[in-house]
């Protein structure tokens, strides 16, 4: 390809932009203007449309579906302005519902869509070791996989297009959950005695060890919630996975008892922070002195 695009420098966009600034003849466009002053080997552009004329593939990493769809569909969006034989890759996480409308728009132009979210968190888009898990059609994954190799170290075809969402709502299910039974955990365990250092120490290597304990217990002990992944984000995504849920007719107590906790964090002024942040709801109910 001739020049490859980047829309979205935030806190896992700007590793990923870098890294692809490395190998491919990048164009990036982010509305803060400081987060592309910060990247280096990269052209700047003005605009959305400006990214998708110079560029015949266009890699997204934004905040919300609804962002997404004005990004791509809009007035003044990508899907006016990439010419036909071009792609869309979405590594945000997306509605699936919204990645397979988009995805049949603009194939309508001749322009191919692959949604393809990461996970790993901020650590692993810094390091190029994320999990890209993509949806999309086959032949139009393997045209596009070296994209993915750049920037990830597990990169799975889950499907069709919609399937790399879905997988990611799975997995962010998954990741809620832990963290809000970690919290409640160790608020139990801190009420009874117990250091919170020397809890983690006694039971990582054994069946409760995950990445999100790791993440959650060395955060909470040093009082480290500069966030890699938000509570804010983690709301959004839950509330994704719900209404997917609801539209499969899956019942999902875990992830909706899960969100509740989440949206109480970001209704007490704790939505810009990392996850973990949620152990202070037990702290300040208990009265725990972390």
């Amino acid at each position: 390809m001739e020049k490859l695009g980047f829309i979205g420098l935030g806190v896992m966009g700007g590793h990923m932009a870098r890294h692809l600034s490395k190998k491919y003849d990048l164009i990036v466009f982010d509305v803060d203007e400081k987060r592309m002053d910060a990247l280096d080997g990269a052209k700047k552009a003005g605009s959305v449309e400006e990214v998708g004329t110079e560029a015949g593939v266009v890699v997204l990493s934004l905040p919300s579906s609804q962002i997404v769809s004005k990004v791509v569909a809009g007035d003044e969006g990508l899907s006016g302005v990439i010419k036909a034989g071009g792609a869309v890759i979405d590594t945000s996480t997306t509605e699936p519902t919204v990645s397979r409308s988009l995805a049949e728009e603009l194939a309508g132009k001749g322009i191919d869509f692959l949604d393809a979210p990461v996970s790993g968190g901020e650590g692993a888009a810094k390091d190029a070791t994320l999990s890209l898990m993509v949806g999309g059609p086959q032949s139009v994954f393997d045209k596009y996989k070296e994209i993915f190799e750049v920037i990830g170290k597990s990169v799975v075809h889950v499907g069709a297009t919609g399937a790399g969402g879905v997988a990611k709502l799975v997995n962010n299910m998954i990741v809620g959950s832990a963290f809000a039974v970690i919290a409640e955990s160790f608020a139990l365990g801190m009420k009874n005695g117990l250091d919170p250092a020397v809890l983690y120490d006694a039971i990582k290597d054994g069946w409760a060890g995950s990445k999100v304990l790791d993440v959650a217990i060395p955060g909470t002990i040093n009082r480290d919630f500069v966030p890699g992944g938000s509570v804010d984000i983690h709301v959004k995504d839950l509330g994704y996975a719900l209404s997917l849920a609801g539209s499969a007719d899956v019942p999902v107590p875990m992830t909706a008892m899960a969100n509740e906790i989440f949206k109480a964090a970001k209704a007490s002024g704790r939505g810009p922070y990392a996850q973990h942040i949620i152990i202070q709801l037990w702290e300040e109910l208990l009265g725990i002195d972390a």
